[in-house]
Parts: C-alpha cells; structure tokens; sequence
C-alpha cells in the first residue's frame, strides 16, 4: 500500500502548535517582516488619527460648559483643538515621508533647541506660570509648551547617540554622557524648575527606556533610577502644595469636603458613574463644574462617565495597538537608532497613559498629566503627532525595504530559470 503523500512540501515549515500562534503579533515567532511591516505602519496611522479625532470630541464635550460659563463660544476650545489636531495629522503624513537616516539630522538642532525654549520658560519673562506650573512661553495671544516638545527631543537625541556609541557602550561613561549627563540633567532639571512634576516623571521614564535599551547592567539602571526618583521626591518635598496632596492622597477617609481631594474624589465618581454602556455622548452631568480640568488631566473620567466601560476599554485597545505596533517595528528593527527611539517613544506614550490612568482612578496622587491624543492642548497634541509620524518613517522603510528584499530573491529565483530554458535551446 502507497505511503500517503505529504500535503506540505518538503523544506517547509511546520505549522505552529495552537498555544504558540498569539506570539506571532509580538513578531517573536518565524520572520513576520513581510506580514507585519505593512500591519503596523496602518496600525500606527490609523490609530492615530482616531485617537485624536476622539480626543477633539471629548475635548468639545468636556469643555463647552465652562467655555459657556466664561462668555466665549461652546465650540471655542474644540476648534482651536481640532485645528491642532489637523495640523498634527498634516505634520505626521509629512514626517512619514521621510527617511529615518534623514530624521537622525534632527537630534543635535531638536534638544539644542529644547534647552533653550525651557530655559526661557524658567529664568525669562517670556515665561508663564498656568495652574501652578510655569511651562509656558506667552507671546500676546500665542502660547507654546515647550516640555512637551522636549520629550521628543529627547527621544531622538537618546536614539541618535546610542547608536553613534554603541561600540563604546560597555563603558559606563559612554551610556552616561550625554544623555543623562549633561542633556538629560538640564532638561528634567529645567522642567522641575517649573514645578512640572508630571512632565519630568515622563522625562525620567524616556531617559531609563534608553539606557535599558542601550544595555546597561541592571544594577547601574536601578541606581540611577533611585537617584532620579529621591530627586523628583525631593522637588515634590519642596513644594507645600504637593505634600499635602500627597498626604491627601495617603489619607483614605479623604472625600470631596476636602479641598485637596475634591478633583480626585469628583473624578472618580464620574468615572464610576458611567457604568457598562455610559450616559451618553455630551451628557455628562459632572462636567458641570464638579470635576476641575475637565478637559485637561480629568477628561478620562468624563470619557468613563459617557461612554461607560465600552469606551474605556475602547480607548485602551487603541493604546494596546499603538504599543504592540511600535514594539514589533522595534523588534525588527536592523539598527540600535530606531530600537531606542520605538522604545523611548512607546515608554511616553504608554508610561504617560497609565499615570494619568492611576490619577483619574485614585492608584496615584494627582500630578498633572495629561492623556495623550484625548486632552487639551494644542502643543501636546503636535508633540505625539510628530513623533508618530517619526514611527510612521520607520515601519515605512521597513516595509520597502522588505519589498525590495523580495523583489530581489524572486529576480534571482528567476535567473536559473532562465539559463535553463538557453540551454534547451541550443540542445
């Protein structure tokens, strides 16, 4: 009796067992380049785009009352939001047109640039102090946010380094300067000069994603993260304001006829009021004046409160998406400038998520930061745009560079066969 034939061919390889196919989206498992490439650059632009453009709306929603309760439009704030956001898309579509190798050039002119516009915040008039927090430059009615910007700044000069000293990097020194020291140092130390404690914890996060991934030993990373850490303890110790709120926060019988707990406290109420399905889009009754910022650091718990749990988990794929393309793009990556940058942007994104998620939920004292693509504000929203579009320019290359590795391999697939046929002509 004949053997029953194989129905894969020989040389192929062997299907996957069940429990081992999920790690195919991580891009852990066999050569996902091909399938993956073109998944993650739509993944990244798309979520993007949705992402902003919910952020728009929620940003209409949650601010049009008190825009109404100061005597301006109710669409003043969306507008002025939309248009950033247009301008961010815009901005995003151009910078994915651009080659990586030419993005690098950037780095030097980008936090040269960061440093300057921070310490005009910090030591000239220029600066202006919004909500406690002087991280503005005002210039007549133009206002700029310069920290926001730093971090993607920071990210690329993180990556552009490392990768100029990665042959260096057993040496300590070299991991060091001058990332952490003298540019990482001036820029976090900058933004806690005006008392923006939230942006330096982001800072911070970028700065230990880029020495993590530029291989330096755990004990060096640990050391110098309890360093940053009883710095940033220290800036917050300083301030009256953040140690009550911080003792605030600690006191578990705080409630809303405490001051100091009364945005926490309001926050989480709309946020548990929303229940599975939400009260509806624009019908948020803790916008009213109950929840302070409602359309800055708190609009998650508006967003929890309209759209219930559905929306909230909405939200959080989109984020989950956005995390999972970057770290494939990254682990694909041939190259230690564009592993350093996914991994310091996707520690901006994620890290600054869940600390504004921890804030609005009362896991985390509240500390000013704001949710990225969802909140207020015109420099944050072009700061994440750009530096998706700088994500965009690295899934693309990936991608043509994956095509033309095939177009290579199928064309000299091709040439046996064609000196072949030659030789059965002159046969």
């Amino acid at each position: 009796m004949a053997a029953k034939p194989s129905k894969k061919p020989a040389g192929s390889k062997a299907e996957l067992p069940w429990y081992m196919r999920p790690l195919r989206l991580l891009g852990t498992v066999e050569n996902s380049s091909g399938r993956m490439a073109s998944t993650d650059y739509w993944l990244v632009l798309v979520g993007s785009i949705v992402l902003a453009v919910f952020g728009v709306l929620m940003v209409q929603s949650s601010a049009s009352v008190e825009a109404i309760a100061k005597g301006r439009d109710g669409f003043t704030v969306a507008l002025a939001q939309g248009a950033f956001a247009a301008l961010g898309i815009v901005c995003m579509l151009i910078m994915q047109r651009v080659n990586p190798e030419t993005l690098k050039r950037l780095a030097w002119p980008a936090v040269i640039t960061a440093v300057i516009l921070l310490f005009m915040v910090a030591f000239t008039p220029l600066g202006h102090t919004v909500l406690g927090n002087r991280n503005w430059i005002r210039i007549g009615s133009f206002g700029l946010q310069p920290s926001e910007f730093a971090k993607l700044a920071l990210a690329v000069f993180a990556a552009f380094m490392l990768e100029k000293k990665q042959h260096l990097l057993q040496d300590i020194k070299h991991l060091l300067v001058p990332i952490v020291a003298p540019v990482g140092v001036a820029i976090v130390g900058l933004v806690v000069v005006g008392k923006d404690v939230g942006t330096a914890l982001v800072l911070l996060m970028i700065i230990a994603s880029a020495m993590f991934l530029g291989g330096m030993r755990m004990k060096w990373l640990a050391a110098c993260s309890a360093v940053g850490v009883l710095l940033l303890t220290v800036a917050i110790l300083a301030s009256s304001n953040r140690r009550q709120r911080i003792t605030a926060w600690l006191d578990t019988d705080c409630g809303p006829s405490n001051d100091l707990c009364y945005q926490a406290s309001m926050g989480l109420h709309a946020f548990a009021s929303g229940g599975w399905f939400g009260v509806g889009a624009g019908q948020s009754r803790m916008k009213w004046s109950y929840v302070p910022e409602a359309q800055n650091d708190f609009i998650f718990s508006i967003l929890g409160e309209e759209f219930g749990l559905i929306g909230v988990l909405f939200v959080l794929v989109m984020f989950i998406l956005l995390a999972l393309a970057m770290y494939r793009i990254a682990a694909r990556a041939n190259d230690m400038y564009t592993k350093v940058l996914m991994g310091c942007l996707m520690s901006w994104v994620i890290g600054q998520t869940f600390v504004n998620l921890g804030t609005v939920t009362g896991v985390l004292p509240v500390i000013g930061v704001p949710l990225p693509f969802i909140s207020s504000g015109g420099s944050a929203m072009l700061a994440i745009m750009l530096a998706m579009g700088f994500v965009l320019s690295a899934a693309r290359a990936q991608k043509l560079e994956f095509e033309g590795q095939l177009e290579k391999n199928q064309s000299k697939a091709r040439k046996p066969s064609s000196s072949l046929h030659s030789a059965a002509d002159k046969l």
